[in-house]
């Protein structure tokens, strides 16, 4: 594999966290826990919606699309950050990191946008009750759904393509325990000046997008809680929301403290922190 004068690199190194060896044995049984709990939530969490016929509704359509979401994307990554943990040789292959970035793009935005879609449908049941089952009807449903599926594919399609279409000539060892796109980036021996930019634009596009629409369907929810007269009533109707809100501010408030760091080393460590699972 060449390009122009260089020799394309045909592996890659994931040096992860770069702990002492005791340390990685401690690690992989921590991240081997929450994994394995993550994958049982999940895995049960869509079971049960679809065996049991009282949750049929759009609301648990979205969960379980973002279970699966979560699932897939967890699995693009995890089994090879732990695999690292007990073995020498932390290799990955030039193809395995173009699918382990391409995958895990692919389902981390389709992520936010079954967040917005979630946020979306409290809207309507909330403040549009009368019209809700006319409104997010089951086609609507898959629609929203396949459209975040869709602009997951594009979003990763094209900076993955990006990337990856650099040339990697003498670095090969990534600062990170995956494939991420910029620790990436950041070995090239081309020009990644354009491939910067465009992942700042496509991820904050992807993510100011959807939190918008969160933040504006919250704003919407919460005026009509506090117009109810009943005290009950506006806790009732807090308590389906505060869930949802949780997992959205944990979820989009990590991506953009990440999106928003300088490409330094410092922040190549502090990415770190967004853990897959």
């Amino acid at each position: 594999m060449t390009q122009g004068n260089h020799t394309q690199v045909k592996d890659f190194y994931l040096p992860g966290f770069g702990v002492q060896r005791e340390f990685q044995c401690v690690l992989f049984i921590v991240f081997l826990a929450i994994y394995v709990t993550s994958m049982e939530n999940n895995t049960g969490m869509i079971l049960l919606i679809n065996t049991d016929s009282r949750r049929q509704t759009p609301m648990y359509f979205f969960l379980q699309h973002l279970a699966f979401v979560d699932i897939c994307y967890t699995f693009a990554v995890t089994p090879k950050m732990l695999q690292n943990f007990i073995i020498e040789d932390r290799s990955i292959s030039f193809g395995g990191c173009v699918v382990q970035s391409l995958v895990y793009a692919t389902f981390a935005t389709s992520d936010c946008y079954v967040l917005a879609a979630m946020a979306v449908d409290r809207y309507v049941a909330i403040c549009k009750p009368l019209c809700y089952l006319i409104i997010m009807s089951r086609k609507i449903c898959i629609q929203m759904v396949a459209g975040s599926c869709l602009m997951g594919s594009l979003n990763s399609s094209v900076y993955t393509g990006f990337t990856f279409s650099l040339s990697y000539c003498k670095l090969n060892s990534i600062n990170h325990f995956s494939c991420d796109v910029v620790p990436i980036i950041t070995l090239s021996c081309s020009n990644i000046d354009t491939n910067i930019r465009l992942l700042v634009v496509f991820v904050r596009f992807n993510l100011m997008f959807t939190v918008l629409v969160i933040i504006f369907s919250y704003i919407y929810i919460m005026a009509i809680i506090l117009k109810l007269p009943s005290t009950t009533g506006r806790t009732t109707t807090f308590s389906t929301c505060a869930s949802p809100l949780a997992v959205v501010t944990m979820f989009c408030g990590t991506l953009a403290y990440m999106s928003s760091q300088p490409h330094s080393d410092h922040s190549k460590e502090n990415m770190k922190l967004k853990l897959p699972i």
